[in-house]
Protein backbone atom coordinates (compact mmCIF):
# COMPACT_ATOMS: atom_id res chain seq x y z
CA UNK A 1 0.00 0.00 0.00
CA UNK A 2 1.15 3.58 -0.64
CA UNK A 3 1.46 6.41 1.71
CA UNK A 4 -0.45 9.30 0.52
CA UNK A 5 0.37 12.34 2.69
CA UNK A 6 -0.13 15.85 1.93
CA UNK A 7 2.61 17.94 1.89
CA UNK A 8 3.20 21.69 0.32
CA UNK A 9 3.72 22.15 -2.42
CA UNK A 10 6.30 24.69 -3.63
CA UNK A 11 4.00 25.67 -7.14
CA UNK A 12 1.19 26.69 -4.80
CA UNK A 13 -1.59 27.39 -6.82
CA UNK A 14 -4.57 28.77 -5.91
CA UNK A 15 -6.44 29.24 -8.44
CA UNK A 16 -9.73 27.45 -9.21
CA UNK A 17 -10.03 26.13 -5.58
CA UNK A 18 -13.65 24.72 -5.95
CA UNK A 19 -14.39 25.68 -9.95
CA UNK A 20 -15.55 22.39 -11.15
CA UNK A 21 -17.66 22.07 -7.49
CA UNK A 22 -19.12 25.61 -7.38
CA UNK A 23 -20.29 25.44 -10.89
CA UNK A 24 -20.97 21.89 -11.47
CA UNK A 25 -18.86 22.44 -14.88
CA UNK A 26 -17.50 19.24 -16.17
CA UNK A 27 -14.71 17.85 -14.61
CA UNK A 28 -11.15 19.52 -14.73
CA UNK A 29 -8.24 20.33 -13.44
CA UNK A 30 -8.74 22.45 -10.55
CA UNK A 31 -6.68 25.36 -11.57
CA UNK A 32 -8.11 27.13 -13.90
CA UNK A 33 -5.78 30.26 -14.22
CA UNK A 34 -2.37 29.15 -15.36
CA UNK A 35 -0.88 31.69 -12.98
CA UNK A 36 1.00 31.87 -10.10
CA UNK A 37 4.22 29.25 -9.52
CA UNK A 38 6.10 30.78 -7.07
CA UNK A 39 5.78 29.99 -3.10
CA UNK A 40 3.32 32.13 -1.52
CA UNK A 41 5.89 32.32 1.24
CA UNK A 42 8.05 34.27 -0.68
CA UNK A 43 5.29 36.36 -2.32
CA UNK A 44 4.68 40.15 -0.57
CA UNK A 45 1.71 40.93 0.52
CA UNK A 46 -1.39 42.12 -2.30
CA UNK A 47 -2.10 44.89 -2.59
CA UNK A 48 -5.50 46.23 -0.91
CA UNK A 49 -8.09 45.16 -3.49
CA UNK A 50 -10.73 46.35 -1.52
CA UNK A 51 -8.64 49.67 -1.45
CA UNK A 52 -8.09 49.49 -5.56
CA UNK A 53 -12.07 48.24 -6.59
CA UNK A 54 -13.73 50.70 -4.27
CA UNK A 55 -16.67 52.74 -5.32
CA UNK A 56 -16.49 56.07 -5.74
CA UNK A 57 -19.52 56.78 -4.14
CA UNK A 58 -18.59 54.60 -1.19
CA UNK A 59 -21.12 55.24 1.61
CA UNK A 60 -20.67 56.68 5.14
CA UNK A 61 -21.17 54.00 7.76
CA UNK A 62 -20.42 55.68 11.17
CA UNK A 63 -23.16 54.68 13.39
CA UNK A 64 -24.37 52.09 11.39
CA UNK A 65 -25.28 48.38 12.84
CA UNK A 66 -25.34 45.19 11.61
CA UNK A 67 -26.43 41.77 12.27
CA UNK A 68 -24.86 38.57 11.09
CA UNK A 69 -26.02 35.00 12.08
CA UNK A 70 -24.17 31.41 10.38
CA UNK A 71 -23.63 28.10 11.27
CA UNK A 72 -19.91 28.22 12.86
CA UNK A 73 -20.36 28.53 16.86
CA UNK A 74 -17.56 26.77 18.36
CA UNK A 75 -15.58 29.05 20.15
CA UNK A 76 -12.47 29.28 17.69
CA UNK A 77 -14.54 29.58 14.59
CA UNK A 78 -17.34 32.04 16.02
CA UNK A 79 -14.67 34.16 18.10
CA UNK A 80 -12.70 34.49 14.71
CA UNK A 81 -15.95 35.71 12.62
CA UNK A 82 -16.39 38.41 15.14
CA UNK A 83 -12.45 39.43 15.09
CA UNK A 84 -13.00 39.60 11.70
CA UNK A 85 -16.01 41.77 11.87
CA UNK A 86 -14.64 44.01 14.62
CA UNK A 87 -11.95 45.01 12.40
CA UNK A 88 -14.30 46.34 9.67
CA UNK A 89 -16.50 47.69 12.41
CA UNK A 90 -13.40 50.11 13.83
CA UNK A 91 -12.28 50.85 10.86
CA UNK A 92 -16.20 52.23 9.63
CA UNK A 93 -16.89 53.17 13.29
CA UNK A 94 -19.93 50.93 13.48
CA UNK A 95 -21.38 48.07 14.88
CA UNK A 96 -21.25 43.91 13.80
CA UNK A 97 -22.46 41.40 15.77
CA UNK A 98 -22.24 37.51 14.53
CA UNK A 99 -24.10 34.93 16.26
CA UNK A 100 -23.38 31.36 15.47
CA UNK A 101 -25.93 28.30 15.86
CA UNK A 102 -25.53 24.42 15.10
CA UNK A 103 -29.06 24.47 14.31
CA UNK A 104 -28.54 27.24 12.16
CA UNK A 105 -30.92 25.82 8.97
CA UNK A 106 -33.77 25.19 11.89
CA UNK A 107 -33.09 28.55 13.03
CA UNK A 108 -33.18 30.80 9.82
CA UNK A 109 -36.01 28.92 8.59
CA UNK A 110 -37.74 29.84 11.45
CA UNK A 111 -36.29 33.17 11.94
CA UNK A 112 -37.80 34.11 8.14
CA UNK A 113 -41.02 32.77 8.49
CA UNK A 114 -41.45 34.86 12.10
CA UNK A 115 -40.29 37.95 9.77
CA UNK A 116 -37.33 38.71 11.82
CA UNK A 117 -34.37 37.60 9.93
CA UNK A 118 -30.46 38.69 10.48
CA UNK A 119 -29.33 41.27 8.19
CA UNK A 120 -26.88 39.57 7.11
CA UNK A 121 -26.62 35.00 7.07
CA UNK A 122 -24.07 32.75 6.46
CA UNK A 123 -25.66 29.65 4.74
CA UNK A 124 -23.39 26.75 4.36
CA UNK A 125 -26.19 24.99 1.83
CA UNK A 126 -26.04 26.60 -1.93
CA UNK A 127 -29.98 24.76 -2.14
CA UNK A 128 -31.65 26.57 0.58
CA UNK A 129 -30.02 30.22 -0.98
CA UNK A 130 -31.77 29.36 -3.92
CA UNK A 131 -34.66 28.30 -2.22
CA UNK A 132 -35.03 32.00 -0.34
CA UNK A 133 -34.06 33.62 -3.52
CA UNK A 134 -36.84 31.72 -5.35
CA UNK A 135 -39.17 32.67 -2.32
CA UNK A 136 -38.14 36.53 -2.83
CA UNK A 137 -36.85 36.51 1.10
CA UNK A 138 -33.35 37.30 0.30
CA UNK A 139 -31.99 40.75 -1.24
CA UNK A 140 -30.37 40.27 -4.96
CA UNK A 141 -27.36 41.74 -4.49
CA UNK A 142 -25.99 44.31 -6.66
CA UNK A 143 -24.67 43.57 -9.84
CA UNK A 144 -21.33 46.14 -9.05
CA UNK A 145 -20.66 44.22 -6.28
CA UNK A 146 -21.05 41.29 -7.50
CA UNK A 147 -18.39 41.86 -10.06
CA UNK A 148 -15.92 42.89 -7.84
CA UNK A 149 -15.56 39.92 -5.61
CA UNK A 150 -16.47 37.37 -8.69
CA UNK A 151 -12.95 38.76 -10.18
CA UNK A 152 -11.27 38.02 -6.80
CA UNK A 153 -12.52 34.25 -6.87
CA UNK A 154 -11.91 31.40 -9.49
CA UNK A 155 -14.53 31.54 -12.34
CA UNK A 156 -17.99 30.14 -11.90
CA UNK A 157 -17.54 29.90 -7.99
CA UNK A 158 -20.58 31.97 -7.26
CA UNK A 159 -22.89 30.05 -10.07
CA UNK A 160 -24.10 27.91 -7.41
CA UNK A 161 -25.79 30.88 -5.46
CA UNK A 162 -27.41 32.42 -8.59
CA UNK A 163 -31.30 32.25 -9.67
CA UNK A 164 -31.65 32.81 -13.15
CA UNK A 165 -28.86 35.72 -13.87
CA UNK A 166 -29.57 37.02 -10.08
CA UNK A 167 -26.76 36.49 -7.62
CA UNK A 168 -27.75 36.65 -3.49
CA UNK A 169 -24.75 34.83 -2.13
CA UNK A 170 -20.84 35.47 -2.29
CA UNK A 171 -18.57 32.48 -1.10
CA UNK A 172 -16.31 33.72 1.75
CA UNK A 173 -14.89 30.08 2.69
CA UNK A 174 -13.85 26.72 0.89
CA UNK A 175 -14.02 23.50 3.00
CA UNK A 176 -12.00 20.62 1.82
CA UNK A 177 -13.70 17.54 2.80
CA UNK A 178 -12.06 14.51 0.97
CA UNK A 179 -9.38 14.17 3.58
CA UNK A 180 -8.36 11.41 6.47
CA UNK A 181 -6.86 12.65 9.95
CA UNK A 182 -5.24 9.59 11.56
CA UNK A 183 -3.13 9.02 14.36
CA UNK A 184 0.76 9.20 13.34
CA UNK A 185 1.89 7.15 16.49
CA UNK A 186 -0.88 4.23 16.21
CA UNK A 187 0.04 3.86 12.50
CA UNK A 188 3.65 3.95 12.95
CA UNK A 189 3.66 1.29 16.01
CA UNK A 190 1.17 -0.30 13.40
CA UNK A 191 3.14 -0.37 10.63
CA UNK A 192 0.02 1.31 8.46
CA UNK A 193 0.01 3.38 5.76
CA UNK A 194 -2.88 5.37 4.39
CA UNK A 195 -3.92 2.97 1.50
CA UNK A 196 -4.02 4.88 -2.29
CA UNK A 197 -7.82 2.79 -2.82
CA UNK A 198 -11.41 3.00 -1.22
CA UNK A 199 -10.67 -1.10 -0.90
CA UNK A 200 -7.29 -1.09 0.68
CA UNK A 201 -9.06 1.25 3.06
CA UNK A 202 -11.47 -1.38 4.10
CA UNK A 203 -8.88 -4.02 4.16
CA UNK A 204 -7.13 -1.91 6.84
CA UNK A 205 -9.79 -1.68 8.84
CA UNK A 206 -10.13 -5.05 8.95
CA UNK A 207 -6.29 -5.40 9.78
CA UNK A 208 -6.61 -2.90 12.49
CA UNK A 209 -9.67 -4.72 13.84
CA UNK A 210 -7.46 -8.15 14.14
CA UNK A 211 -4.78 -5.93 16.09
CA UNK A 212 -6.68 -4.84 18.87
CA UNK A 213 -7.16 -1.20 17.34
CA UNK A 214 -10.43 0.57 16.65
CA UNK A 215 -10.08 2.08 13.28
CA UNK A 216 -12.78 4.99 13.16
CA UNK A 217 -14.46 7.24 15.04
CA UNK A 218 -17.19 8.53 14.14
CA UNK A 219 -19.98 10.61 15.03
CA UNK A 220 -23.10 12.27 13.16
CA UNK A 221 -24.58 14.15 15.72
CA UNK A 222 -25.19 17.74 15.28
CA UNK A 223 -28.76 19.07 16.83
CA UNK A 224 -31.15 19.22 14.27
CA UNK A 225 -28.73 19.06 11.49
CA UNK A 226 -27.62 15.48 13.02
CA UNK A 227 -27.26 13.12 9.87
CA UNK A 228 -25.25 15.28 8.02
CA UNK A 229 -21.61 14.09 8.63
CA UNK A 230 -23.18 10.40 7.05
CA UNK A 231 -24.14 12.55 4.15
CA UNK A 232 -20.60 13.32 3.35
CA UNK A 233 -19.87 9.88 3.37
CA UNK A 234 -22.13 9.04 0.86
CA UNK A 235 -20.95 11.90 -1.26
CA UNK A 236 -17.34 11.24 -1.01
CA UNK A 237 -18.05 7.49 -2.16
CA UNK A 238 -20.51 7.74 -4.91
CA UNK A 239 -18.12 9.78 -6.32
CA UNK A 240 -15.33 7.25 -6.22
CA UNK A 241 -17.24 4.40 -7.13
CA UNK A 242 -19.26 5.68 -9.83
CA UNK A 243 -19.06 8.17 -13.12
CA UNK A 244 -19.68 11.90 -12.53
CA UNK A 245 -22.81 11.76 -14.13
CA UNK A 246 -23.80 10.01 -12.05
CA UNK A 247 -23.34 12.24 -8.95
CA UNK A 248 -24.42 15.23 -10.81
CA UNK A 249 -27.51 13.29 -11.41
CA UNK A 250 -28.23 12.40 -7.74
CA UNK A 251 -28.21 16.40 -6.75
CA UNK A 252 -30.96 17.09 -9.48
CA UNK A 253 -32.59 13.84 -8.93
CA UNK A 254 -32.40 12.30 -12.48
CA UNK A 255 -30.47 9.65 -10.43
CA UNK A 256 -32.86 9.34 -7.83
CA UNK A 257 -32.09 7.72 -4.04
CA UNK A 258 -33.46 4.71 -5.02
CA UNK A 259 -31.30 4.08 -7.67
CA UNK A 260 -29.57 0.52 -7.27
CA UNK A 261 -26.34 2.59 -7.19
CA UNK A 262 -26.86 4.89 -4.60
CA UNK A 263 -28.48 2.19 -1.87
CA UNK A 264 -25.45 0.52 -2.74
CA UNK A 265 -22.60 3.39 -1.07
CA UNK A 266 -24.86 3.63 1.98
CA UNK A 267 -25.01 0.00 2.49
CA UNK A 268 -21.22 -0.20 1.53
CA UNK A 269 -20.65 2.56 4.56
CA UNK A 270 -23.09 0.71 6.71
CA UNK A 271 -20.76 -2.13 6.71
CA UNK A 272 -17.99 -0.70 7.79
CA UNK A 273 -19.64 0.99 10.53
CA UNK A 274 -21.50 -1.75 11.84
CA UNK A 275 -18.40 -4.25 11.88
CA UNK A 276 -17.96 -5.27 15.12
CA UNK A 277 -14.80 -3.60 16.94
CA UNK A 278 -14.67 -1.25 13.66
CA UNK A 279 -15.92 2.16 15.23
CA UNK A 280 -15.59 4.04 18.43
CA UNK A 281 -18.20 6.56 19.55
CA UNK A 282 -18.17 8.80 22.47
CA UNK A 283 -21.85 9.02 22.85
CA UNK A 284 -22.41 5.23 23.12
CA UNK A 285 -23.41 5.37 19.14
CA UNK A 286 -22.57 7.12 15.96
CA UNK A 287 -26.13 8.92 16.20
CA UNK A 288 -25.60 9.98 19.77
CA UNK A 289 -22.12 11.26 18.93
CA UNK A 290 -21.60 14.73 17.94
CA UNK A 291 -19.39 14.82 15.00
CA UNK A 292 -17.06 17.27 16.88
CA UNK A 293 -15.99 15.06 19.75
CA UNK A 294 -13.69 13.19 18.30
CA UNK A 295 -11.12 14.95 17.86
CA UNK A 296 -9.74 14.07 21.59
CA UNK A 297 -10.11 10.26 21.28
CA UNK A 298 -8.03 10.58 17.65
CA UNK A 299 -5.61 12.86 19.64
CA UNK A 300 -4.82 10.19 22.00
CA UNK A 301 -4.97 6.90 19.96
CA UNK A 302 -8.67 5.83 21.31
CA UNK A 303 -9.52 5.80 17.38
CA UNK A 304 -6.69 5.38 14.35
CA UNK A 305 -8.98 7.14 11.76
CA UNK A 306 -11.29 10.21 11.31
CA UNK A 307 -12.94 11.32 8.33
CA UNK A 308 -13.64 14.76 8.27
CA UNK A 309 -12.92 18.03 6.16
CA UNK A 310 -10.61 20.51 6.73
CA UNK A 311 -12.44 22.47 9.12
CA UNK A 312 -11.08 19.54 11.85
CA UNK A 313 -8.58 21.50 12.72
CA UNK A 314 -10.34 23.96 14.58
CA UNK A 315 -11.53 20.95 17.39
CA UNK A 316 -8.58 19.06 18.16
CA UNK A 317 -7.54 19.35 21.63
CA UNK A 318 -5.66 22.68 22.74
CA UNK A 319 -1.76 22.10 21.83
CA UNK A 320 -2.41 19.05 19.70
CA UNK A 321 0.14 19.15 16.57
CA UNK A 322 -1.07 18.61 13.43
CA UNK A 323 1.74 17.02 10.72
CA UNK A 324 3.94 14.62 10.02
CA UNK A 325 5.72 14.80 13.47
CA UNK A 326 2.97 15.61 15.42
CA UNK A 327 0.43 13.58 17.08
CA UNK A 328 -2.55 13.87 14.19
CA UNK A 329 -1.42 14.21 10.50
CA UNK A 330 -3.77 14.19 7.18
CA UNK A 331 -4.16 12.11 4.25
CA UNK A 332 -6.07 12.14 0.98
CA UNK A 333 -9.46 9.85 1.26
CA UNK A 334 -8.61 7.27 -1.01
CA UNK A 335 -9.85 6.48 -4.54
CA UNK A 336 -11.48 3.56 -6.35
CA UNK A 337 -8.40 3.10 -8.03
CA UNK A 338 -9.40 4.06 -11.73
CA UNK A 339 -7.12 6.71 -12.50
CA UNK A 340 -9.69 9.36 -11.12
CA UNK A 341 -8.59 11.45 -8.19
CA UNK A 342 -12.42 12.73 -6.67
CA UNK A 343 -12.47 15.70 -4.58
CA UNK A 344 -15.55 16.91 -2.43
CA UNK A 345 -15.60 20.52 -1.51
CA UNK A 346 -17.67 22.58 0.50
CA UNK A 347 -18.13 25.84 1.84
CA UNK A 348 -20.39 29.05 3.22
CA UNK A 349 -22.09 32.12 1.16
CA UNK A 350 -23.07 35.32 2.70
CA UNK A 351 -26.53 36.78 1.68
CA UNK A 352 -28.25 39.75 2.84
CA UNK A 353 -31.89 40.16 3.83
CA UNK A 354 -32.26 43.55 4.28
CA UNK A 355 -30.97 45.86 1.52
CA UNK A 356 -28.79 48.68 2.84
CA UNK A 357 -25.70 50.25 1.94
CA UNK A 358 -24.05 48.68 5.62
CA UNK A 359 -25.00 45.71 4.26
CA UNK A 360 -23.89 45.44 1.47
CA UNK A 361 -20.64 46.80 2.43
CA UNK A 362 -20.47 44.34 5.22
CA UNK A 363 -21.27 41.34 2.92
CA UNK A 364 -18.56 42.90 0.35
CA UNK A 365 -15.95 42.97 3.61
CA UNK A 366 -16.82 39.34 4.08
CA UNK A 367 -15.84 38.10 0.84
CA UNK A 368 -13.54 39.91 -0.39
CA UNK A 369 -9.59 38.92 -0.02
CA UNK A 370 -8.93 41.48 2.93
CA UNK A 371 -11.65 39.81 4.95
CA UNK A 372 -10.78 36.23 3.68
CA UNK A 373 -7.15 37.16 5.56
CA UNK A 374 -8.07 38.56 8.58
CA UNK A 375 -10.41 35.82 9.07
CA UNK A 376 -7.56 33.46 8.37
CA UNK A 377 -5.35 35.15 10.66
CA UNK A 378 -8.01 35.73 13.59
CA UNK A 379 -8.71 32.11 13.48
CA UNK A 380 -4.54 31.07 13.34
CA UNK A 381 -4.25 33.07 16.26
CA UNK A 382 -6.97 31.44 18.09
CA UNK A 383 -6.04 28.01 17.87
CA UNK A 384 -2.50 28.60 17.89
CA UNK A 385 -2.12 26.18 14.53
CA UNK A 386 -3.94 24.84 12.18
CA UNK A 387 -6.46 26.91 12.07
CA UNK A 388 -9.73 24.96 10.24
CA UNK A 389 -10.33 27.74 7.90
CA UNK A 390 -9.39 27.85 4.13
CA UNK A 391 -10.73 30.65 1.41
CA UNK A 392 -10.29 30.33 -2.21
CA UNK A 393 -10.02 33.85 -2.85
CA UNK A 394 -7.02 34.66 -5.64
CA UNK A 395 -6.16 37.76 -4.07
CA UNK A 396 -6.31 36.86 -0.17
CA UNK A 397 -2.23 36.92 1.23
CA UNK A 398 -0.91 33.41 1.57
CA UNK A 399 0.98 33.85 4.12
CA UNK A 400 -1.36 33.87 6.91
CA UNK A 401 -1.87 29.87 5.89
CA UNK A 402 0.64 27.28 6.95
CA UNK A 403 2.19 24.51 5.35
CA UNK A 404 -0.58 22.11 6.24
CA UNK A 405 -3.23 24.40 5.33
CA UNK A 406 -1.27 24.86 1.90
CA UNK A 407 -0.86 20.90 1.20
CA UNK A 408 -4.52 20.82 1.28
CA UNK A 409 -4.78 22.91 -1.93
CA UNK A 410 -2.51 20.41 -3.56
CA UNK A 411 -5.26 17.68 -2.91
CA UNK A 412 -7.69 20.14 -4.81
CA UNK A 413 -5.20 20.50 -7.38
CA UNK A 414 -5.42 17.32 -8.58
CA UNK A 415 -8.93 16.76 -8.28
CA UNK A 416 -10.46 14.84 -11.20
CA UNK A 417 -13.67 15.74 -10.49
CA UNK A 418 -13.92 18.10 -7.75
CA UNK A 419 -17.59 18.64 -6.69
CA UNK A 420 -19.61 20.19 -4.27
CA UNK A 421 -21.32 18.94 -1.56
CA UNK A 422 -24.07 16.97 -3.14
CA UNK A 423 -26.91 17.62 -0.12
CA UNK A 424 -25.67 21.37 0.12
CA UNK A 425 -26.69 21.56 -3.40
CA UNK A 426 -30.37 19.60 -3.00
CA UNK A 427 -33.30 21.52 -2.30
CA UNK A 428 -33.74 22.09 1.18
CA UNK A 429 -36.21 19.60 2.14
CA UNK A 430 -33.99 16.73 0.62
CA UNK A 431 -30.39 18.09 1.85
CA UNK A 432 -30.73 19.57 4.79
CA UNK A 433 -33.99 17.85 6.00
CA UNK A 434 -35.39 14.60 4.90
CA UNK A 435 -31.51 13.27 3.54
CA UNK A 436 -30.38 14.44 7.70
CA UNK A 437 -33.11 12.83 8.86
CA UNK A 438 -33.21 9.17 7.03
CA UNK A 439 -29.51 9.25 7.24
CA UNK A 440 -30.11 9.30 11.09
CA UNK A 441 -32.37 6.05 10.66
CA UNK A 442 -30.53 4.04 9.02
CA UNK A 443 -27.18 4.60 10.97
CA UNK A 444 -29.63 3.89 13.59
CA UNK A 445 -31.18 1.10 12.25
CA UNK A 446 -34.56 2.13 12.76
CA UNK A 447 -35.08 1.83 9.59
CA UNK A 448 -33.43 -0.34 6.05
CA UNK A 449 -31.70 2.24 3.69
CA UNK A 450 -34.39 1.31 0.74
CA UNK A 451 -37.15 1.75 3.19
CA UNK A 452 -35.20 4.97 4.28
CA UNK A 453 -33.93 6.41 1.04
CA UNK A 454 -37.88 5.71 -0.90
CA UNK A 455 -38.89 8.17 2.14
CA UNK A 456 -36.29 10.77 1.04
CA UNK A 457 -37.15 9.98 -2.73
CA UNK A 458 -40.94 10.72 -1.76
CA UNK A 459 -40.15 14.08 0.21
CA UNK A 460 -38.14 15.23 -3.35
CA UNK A 461 -40.32 19.07 -4.52
CA UNK A 462 -42.20 18.06 -7.49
Amino acid sequence: MKMLKLRATAAFLVGGLVLAACAGDEPEPDVTDEAAAEDPADDEPADDPAEDDEPADAPDLAGTTVTVFGPESSENEAGAVQDMLAVFAEMNDMTITYTGARDFSEQIAAQVAGGNPPDIAVFPQPGRVQDFGDQGELVALPQDLVDRINAQWPEGTNEAYTVDGTTFGLMNKTDLKSIIWFNTGVFEDGGYEIPDTLDGLWDLTEEMIADGQTPWCVGIESGPATGWPFTDWMEDILLRREPVDVYDGWITNDVAFTDDRVVAVAEEILDIWNMPGAVFAAGGSIAGTPFGDNGGPLADGTCAMHRQASFYAAFMPEGTEIGPDGEVDVAYFPAAGDGRTPVLTAGTAVTAFRDAPEVMAVIEWMASAEGVTERQRAQAERTGGSSGYLASNLEQDLSVYNDLERSFVEILQTADPARFDASDMMPGAVGAGSFWSEGTAVVNGDKGVEEAFEAIEASWPS
